[in-house]
């Protein structure tokens, strides 16, 4: 009897052995923790060794970006950023030949350079890497086919009135501070950037120790080194890395600004100066937008239907917390009176348990489902070198743990007494008829409409002089 018990025992532990390595098999993932190694030139490299796997993903991240863009020449670095990899045909041999792909994204904080691809040719990846790091194609005829195709996709991306009040918001916000231009680049701007620009940008930022490499998949450690120091070895490293330090931006105009796009409907945008991404308050300040988003669309039941909503974008440096909307024109005045009175509700109606609660999982089922584990796993620690961080965050632990008061601590900073930005996309001239009256405005490109004043009393027999 016993021995037959014992070999049920063990059939039923060894079904529980080939279950759990089936699931790891179809679910494998990657360790929380990577292996972290440093060439001699400062080079920092994080390893996640993924055993088995075919696929391998190298992922280089530079830490500065848009913001350190030349006043009048916003697109530097996102033009160097299409330079780095000019021929169309070395995009295409990563996504047909490899079934990967190859991506490079700028923001104002850092460039990030993404390869996805077979694990067997991790040295033809990293050559291809290396050409274009260390050996940037920055001929005159290279730049210029490259810039006018950036300036094409700018001015075909910047047409739609949406696109159009997201922009003057962050200028109106900003103004000249480097989060007031479009990390993108403006097409003015971008004509005026030249070759000798954009090799100056690349001496000064894409330096080896300025700049994090990631490895993960089915590698051998040992052997991607000997490919690292071989290839990377001779790339510069910098004697002095630019900080993040600009002039502080000014309190924005507390009037609103009217950009004329003639359009069925009307954009109106509000913002408040934000939180930054090393601040600790960064994931609270998240919650607190999706709270004002949930307040803001429980006011009407017509909002249901509206694109509305609400953000918190955060930087190196405070970002911006923007609500936006897209209304009929008769709605424009009560929905920019009915957008302030929610920012201003944090200060009289407390946060409940249950609205945070539910910004909290608003806010995670909105993740991303298109990006992979094995991409997305890394960025947390390529954060930890561009903004500073002292240890990787969880996003969703960190979501998680925020709390009432939290919510209500960090809404009273960022909406009571601050300045507002407020910016109104439509129709300028109807527009103008709906405003006056209610709020102080301006149109963009008009001259500045003349208010009527009172002249003080004059004795008899004196006269006053214009001032």
């Amino acid at each position: 009897m016993l021995s037959k018990i014992l070999r049920h025992s063990f059939r039923w532990i060894a079904a529980c052995v080939c279950l759990l390595v089936s699931l790891n098999q179809a679910f494998p993932q990657t360790p929380s923790i990577p292996e972290n190694q440093e060439l001699l030139n400062g080079l920092k490299i994080l390893f996640w060794p993924k055993p088995g796997s075919a696929e391998v993903l190298v992922k280089l991240r530079i830490h500065s970006g848009s913001a350190f863009d030349l006043a009048g020449k916003a697109g530097e670095m996102a033009l160097l950023g299409d330079v780095l990899f000019p021929d169309p045909a070395t995009i295409d041999y990563f996504s047909e030949q490899m079934g990967g792909k190859l991506n490079v994204s700028v923001n104002y904080d850092s460039m990030t350079i993404t390869m996805v691809g077979k694990a067997e040719q991790l040295d033809n990846i990293m050559e291809v890497l290396r050409n274009a790091i260390l050996a940037t194609q920055l001929t005159p005829e290279v730049v210029n086919r490259v810039r006018e195709t950036r300036i094409k996709l700018v001015r075909d991306t910047a047409v739609s009135p949406s696109i159009v009040a997201d922009r003057a918001i962050a200028l109106r916000l900003f103004g000249d501070f480097p989060y007031g231009r479009p990390s993108a680049g403006l097409p003015e701007d971008l004509a005026r950037i030249e070759r000798g620009d954009l090799m100056l940008v690349r001496e000064r930022f894409l330096n080896s120790n300025n700049a994090t490499l990631v490895i993960a998949g089915g590698v051998d450690r040992a052997k991607a080194m000997r490919t690292l120091k071989q290839l990377f070895g001779p790339w510069r490293k910098t004697e002095q890395i630019a900080p993040s330090t600009f002039q502080e931006a000014k309190a924005p105009d507390p009037r609103t600004l009217l950009v004329n796009v003639p359009s069925s409907t009307v954009e109106i945008r509000l913002a408040w100066r934000g939180v930054a991404r090393p601040d600790p308050d960064f994931y609270v300040a998240q919650v607190v937008a999706q709270v004002a988003q949930d307040r803001w669309r429980e006011t009407s039941p017509e909002l249901a239907s509206k694109p509305l909503f609400v953000k918190s974008e955060s930087y190196v440096l405070p970002g911006i917390v923007i609500m936006g909307n897209a209304v009929n024109q008769k709605e424009t005045v009560d929905s920019l009176a009915t957008a302030k009175k929610v920012a201003e509700s944090f200060m009289n109606t407390p946060v409940t348990a249950a609205e945070v609660q539910r910004a909290r999982q608003e806010i995670l089922s909105e993740e991303n489902p298109g990006l992979s584990k094995i991409e997305s796993e890394p960025d947390r620690w390529l954060d930890m070198d561009t903004y500073g961080l002292k240890s990787v965050q969880d996003r969703a632990a960190s979501i998680q743990a925020v709390s009432p008061g939290d919510v209500q601590r960090v809404a009273t900073r960022l909406f009571k007494d601050t300045p507002v930005a407020t910016v109104v996309v439509g129709d300028a001239q109807q527009l103008k008829q709906l405003l006056r009256g209610h709020m102080q405005f301006e149109v963009l490109g008009e001259m500045p409409e003349k208010i009527p004043t009172t002249k003080p009393p004059t004795k008899a027999g004196t006269t006053t002089s214009p001032s």
